[in-house]
This record gives C-alpha cells, structure tokens and sequence, in this order.
C-alpha cells in the first residue's frame, strides 16, 4: 500500500504534552504515524519512530518531518507513549531490549495479533499500563475499526489517550480482553471477506451486462453506503434490509438466493474459524 502523503497543520497540537514513539513504522505503524500528523493530534517534535534500517529511517525522516531512527532503547526513553508496531513474534525480543528504558509510568500499546497484555507486563517485570489493539487496514483511509483491551495497570486517562489515538483513524470500541480473538476474526481479518463480497457483486454485474469498472464501482459504493446506513441510522441490519424488499419485488428473489446458497451461515463459520485461529497463535 502506498505511504499517504502528510502536510502537519500550523496550528498547536491537541495533545501537546505527551511524547509518542512508533516502534516499527510499518503498515499499520506508519498509518497511525501519519493520521497524527494530518490530524494535529501530536506536534512532529512529539514524535519519535523506529524502523529496521537506516537508509528507510533516513527516508520516512525526511518525508513525514519526524524523528525517524533504528534506536528503539533511545525512541522510548524519549517518549510517555509507546506504541508497539512490530509482528507478534517480535513482541518478547522488543521487550527485552527496550526493558531498560521502561518505566511504570509510561503506557505500553500494542497492536501485535494474538500477544496478551499479561505477556507484555510479565516481559517488562514491572506494573506499567499495557493496552492491546486490533486494527484494521481501512484504517488507511480513516476508515479503521479498532478493539482495544486494558491490562491490570492501566488507568482511566491512559485508556481515554488510547481510544482517542484510534479514531485519528476510524471508531473504536473497548472489550475485555477475551473478547479480543473475536475482534480479531471479526474486524480485523472482515475487510478481506468483504472484499470478496465486492468481487462477486462486481462479477454478477459484468455477467448481467454491466462494464467490469462500472460493475465494481456500483459493487463497492453499495457495500460503503450500507455501512453507513447502519452506522448512521442506528437501525438493526434486518430492518433496513426489509426497508429495500418489497413485496413481489426483485430484493427478495435475490435474497432467497443469498439463503439458498448459504452466505449468512458461511460469513458466520469465516469468523468462527479466523477467530479460533487467533485463539491458536495466542496460545503459542
């Protein structure tokens, strides 16, 4: 995916006394990175990041107007907020090494699938507030969902910086941590179940008669403004589904079709089984 380009406003930043390091400004690291700065939320002197090599520290510096290096011991010392944006395998050794610049009075977030707040405190051998998070990859485009869990030592203001951290880029929602493999299964791996879905629309459309960018564009402006009628309105799905079937009508051949072939209990076992996947790698 391609890096979004950023212009900081000139005006002050909304959180101007916390310092943030990114530790891995990766995909979703470097999403959250930019959405601060497009936002104003932190000033670009709050914001410390790592990646893996110098010549890409060097690059991101220069285009994003941070400080950019391959120091993670250095990025967390400077920094209140530590975001954590490496894989899950990568959490134990990242831990280890930023150990000696962790204090209790920094918050930990993490955003690795699978890795329990419990792991990262026990890690760090201190009562210091870890925050788990799942994002997704709308997030891009502002468009995000994110679950996030508190560990034992996280505060109430702590939580409130995280949620508000995450709708820099899309909407949030707090659950107990053992609801995060559901979230997992659900929002977070949902935008390629979706996307299906939008791949399949398309194709019915070109198999109608209908041009394949015309079919895609109609496909993927349809799942959208659904979305957002539900988001929106606040009505149950079911009844804005009856609000389009009309009696006699060509919605509800359509949706006998949809029952027939399945959808609704295949879209259910999709997040069944992605969530027991998650659920595995938790458990090692």
């Amino acid at each position: 995916m391609a890096d979004i380009a950023v212009e900081a406003a000139q005006v002050p930043a909304q959180i101007p006394n916390v310092t943030v390091a990114v530790l891995g400004a990766g995909k979703m690291g470097g999403i959250l990175l930019q959405a601060f700065l497009k936002q104003n939320l932190f000033a670009p002197e709050q914001i410390f990041a790592t990646v893996g090599h110098a010549e890409r520290a060097l690059a991101l510096s220069t285009q994003w107007g941070v400080d950019v290096s391959t120091d993670n011991v250095e990025a967390v010392r400077k920094a209140d907020l530590i975001l954590l944006g490496v894989k899950p395998f990568q959490v134990p050794d990242l831990i280890e090494q930023i150990k000696p610049a962790l204090t209790p009075a920094k918050t930990l977030v993490s955003f690795a699938a699978s890795v329990k707040t419990r792991a990262i405190e026990d890690a760090a051998g201190m009562e210091i507030a870890v925050i788990r998070a799942m994002p997704n990859t709308p997030s891009a485009l502002g468009a995000g969902a994110a679950g996030l869990c508190r560990g034992r030592f996280v505060k109430p203001e702590q939580m409130e910086l995280a949620q508000r951290i995450f709708e820099t880029v899309g909407r949030t929602v707090v659950v107990d941590e053992k609801h995060m493999d559901a979230v997992t299964g659900l929002s977070a791996s949902g935008p390629a179940y979706i996307y299906i879905i939008i791949e399949a629309l398309a194709e019915a459309g070109v198999k109608v008669g209908l041009p394949r960018d015309t079919a895609t564009q109609l496909a993927a402006q349809t799942v959208f403004g659904a979305g957002k009628m539900v988001l929106e309105t606040g009505y149950h799905p079911a009844l804005l589904k009856d609000a389009v079937t009309t009696p006699a009508g060509c919605t509800i051949d359509g949706i006998l079709e949809l029952e027939e072939g399945g959808l609704r209990v295949t879209l259910i076992k999709a997040v069944m089984r992605a969530t027991e996947r998650a659920k595995q790698l938790a458990a090692g």
